[in-house]
Formats: structure tokens, sequence, C-alpha cells
């Protein structure tokens, strides 16, 4: 038997509780922005710091308060509950590297997965004050004082689209000739931004986003914020991404972009 799917009440009480973790979590992060605060190394070699794990520590206690019945799998804290229907992909700082140099190109992600498939999504940005939000059955929403409104924009070809990385040390040596063969049919490709690129893809500054070596906690907002913005995201493949998938995903805010670039760095 197919298993109902989520009520208007649930998925708003949820996006309540959504909202509530991502309070928690900025009440944390933006006292230690530009605070010299130190960073540990992980075994993977990225960085760590006590505000990443204070926050994810505060949208847990959230998250278990309102959503008692739902696992959730952090990057610093693993997972609970992992045979739930309902679980929450955490990422406390999406962008430390950003964080502890300074620059204000990270962000908070809380994804709800429903079986593995992305439903709702938060982007914060604590620092800025900018939120995306993004649920089943309506468009992604944008909060903040910088301007811009939520909506990916018309971008027809490659030749006039803007590509985005966050760094091309997440590429292994072939992935990243890849993408280079993708950067050279667009017309500029920058670096740097994590979450909050995605962000700005879903605001029409962006086009399309590359990336590899991405975990659940990683995509898992990010998912449902560019959908809910009109736009694609996908493996390097065009297919959606998964809990087992190869961490390789791909962005694109024009619909029609993405058979184009699947064509280019799918092959």
């Amino acid at each position: 038997m197919t298993a109902a799917a989520p009520t208007p009440a649930e998925i708003g009480s949820w996006l309540i509780a959504a909202e509530a973790a991502a309070d928690a979590a900025a009440a944390v992060v933006r006292p230690h922005f530009r605070a010299g605060l130190a960073a540990d190394l992980k075994h993977d070699q990225s960085p760590v710091t006590e505000a990443d794990r204070a926050a994810e520590q505060a949208m847990r206690a959230v998250l278990a308060a309102r959503c008692p019945g739902h696992g959730i799998v952090g990057e610093e804290f693993g997972e609970t509950a992992p045979e739930a229907r309902f679980r929450w992909a955490l990422d406390p700082i999406d962008g430390t590297r950003a964080f502890i140099t300074g620059r204000p190109m990270f962000g908070t992600l809380l994804g709800l997965l429903d079986r593995g498939v992305p439903i709702l999504g938060v982007i914060d940005q604590p620092v800025t004050g900018e939120r995306w939000l993004a649920a089943p059955g309506r468009p992604t929403t944008f909060r903040g004082p910088l301007g811009g409104r939520a909506g990916c924009r018309p971008c027809p070809s490659l030749a006039q689209a803007e590509l985005s990385c966050t760094s091309p040390f997440m590429f292994a040596e072939d992935e990243f000739a890849r993408w280079r063969r993708l950067a050279g049919a667009c017309r500029r490709a920058s670096f740097g931004g994590d979450c909050y690129a995605y962000g700005l893809l879903a605001l029409g500054q962006i086009d399309v986003i590359a990336e590899a070596d991405l975990k659940v906690w990683d995509w898992a907002a990010l998912v449902p914020v560019i959908e809910g913005a009109g736009g694609r995201m996908t493996d390097w493949q065009g297919s959606a991404l998964r809990l087992d998938g190869d961490g390789r995903a791909l962005a694109v805010g024009d619909p029609v972009l993405l058979d184009l670039a699947v064509g280019i760095i799918g092959a």
C-alpha cells in the first residue's frame, strides 16, 4: 500500500519547525562570525568549529521536540532513527571555510526527506538575514534585506549562462576535466559560494552549478529550493539525486539547460 502524502497541515507544521531550528542555529552562529574562532580538522581534512557542533545540537533539540517521530542525519553528529519515513538532513554551517575566513558565503541547511526523497528545504544565511524556504505544493519563498526575489531566470543556451562551483578542489582529475568542458560552453564561470550559490540560482543570479563530493546534508535542502523556484537539480546524468549516489550534483535555473549540461558533463 502506498503511504499517504503529507497533508497541508503537516507540511505547515514542519515548515514552522524548520524555521525554529534555523533560528536556533543562527543564534549560535552569529556571535562567532569574524570572532577568531579556532577550527579543527576532521578525518577528511575539512574544517569544523565549535559553532558547527553547537548549531547542529541546537537544531536537533528543536526538531526532536517538534517532530518526535522523525529521524535526523547531520554532518557533525550522525544519524538517529534511520528507519523513519521522514528524516531531517542538517548541515549547520555549509561553507565552514568561508565562515572561518570571515566571508558571508555560507549557510545553514535543513532538508526533510520522505523515504529518501527531499520534499522540504531551508537555506538560511544567519549573518545577512536571508532565508529561502521550499515545501511541497508551493513555490520557493525568499526573505532578506539585500534585495532579490525567488524565481529562476530564463536562459535558453549555455552560451548565455553563468556557471558556479564552490571549489575546483572538490573534483577528482577526470571530474574537473568534465567541469572545464562545461565551463568552456558557458559565458562565465566562477568559484565560491557553497549553498549560498544555490540560493542565488534560485534568485535568478546564477544559471548553472556543477559540483562533486556532496553528502545528503549538502543537497537535501537544495533540491526543493531550486525546483520550487522553477529550476532542476539532478546528478550529472540528469537523474534524481539518491542517498546511495556518487555525490555529483548539477543544478540549472532554466530546465532547458539540463540536457545541454548533461550532454557535456555527463559524458
